[in-house]
């Protein structure tokens, strides 16, 4: 579902990613750690072209992402192509992003009806249907200044799956919440993964790492340092600079 071939990525002097290769099969959720500024919300980013990037190539379900290739050379798509590639591809941010002028259900319906062309009757239906999934059912008229973190998180990625995305991307979906808010969120995202959405899910929850992860990958300084099954990683690290840094957060 995801390709990610030597990807760099520089902002003016700093190069942030240093040749990322990546590989997420459909139905996998691959788990990113590491230490802040380690490029993993970039690459983040990357996968849905927010950021463009320098060197190398990224695929997501076989097509290539920002770009076209012809005669060896890449050319970036303008930005109408750009918009229907992200239309298949949901992301959640830490900061959720939400529409305070628009209830819970306006804000998971409008990019359906402006984006998709999905008639109104048919929006609200399926839009009340995926509140109830995220245990909203009884808040699609609430606006998000009153609805607690958590929830305006669970609206956040609801508004994300009425695109009906193939790929579903999370930066740190928890780091924004008091504590107590941040099992409702990961119960939601469980769900997700018992469903079958390919997810990658940048994080600092080892607990759902563990349980919920497929593949934990750990970056640091812009490159791949380690990855492999979740347990195998948090239990057995192979390599001395993720001992050091698991050391610290477990």
């Amino acid at each position: 579902m995801v390709r990610a071939e030597r990807v760099h990525k520089r902002f003016g002097h700093v190069e942030v990613l240093k040749g990322i290769d990546l590989a997420v099969a459909p139905r996998e959720v691959m788990c990113v750690i590491g230490p802040s500024g380690s490029g993993k919300s970039t690459f983040l980013r990357c996968i849905n072209h927010l950021e463009k990037i320098d060197a190398g190539r990224l695929w997501v379900d076989g097509r290539l992402v920002g770009y076209r290739e012809h005669g060896g050379k890449l050319h970036e798509l303008k930005d109408r192509e750009v918009a229907a590639q992200r239309r298949e591809i949901g992301m959640v941010f830490q900061r959720f992003h939400l529409f305070p002028h628009m209830t819970a259900l306006e804000n998971v319906i409008e990019a359906p009806l402006r984006v998709k062309g999905v008639g109104k009757q048919e929006a609200r239906a399926r839009g009340t249907e995926l509140l109830e999934r995220v245990g909203l059912g009884d808040r699609v008229h609430n606006y998000p200044n009153q609805l607690s973190g958590g929830q305006q998180q669970r609206v956040a990625i609801a508004r994300a799956l009425a695109m009906e995305p193939k790929l579903m991307l999370f930066d740190e979906p928890t780091s924004a919440l008091d504590p107590e808010l941040v099992g409702e969120v990961l119960d939601v995202m469980r769900g997700l993964a018992a469903d079958g959405m390919t997810m990658v899910v940048v994080t600092h929850e080892m607990g759902f790492a563990r349980e919920v992860g497929d593949t934990l990958v750990f970056m640091d300084d812009g490159v791949v340092v380690e990855s492999g099954s979740p347990r195998q990683v948090l239990t057995d690290p192979q390599h001395e600079r993720t001992r050091a840094f698991l050391s610290k957060v477990l």
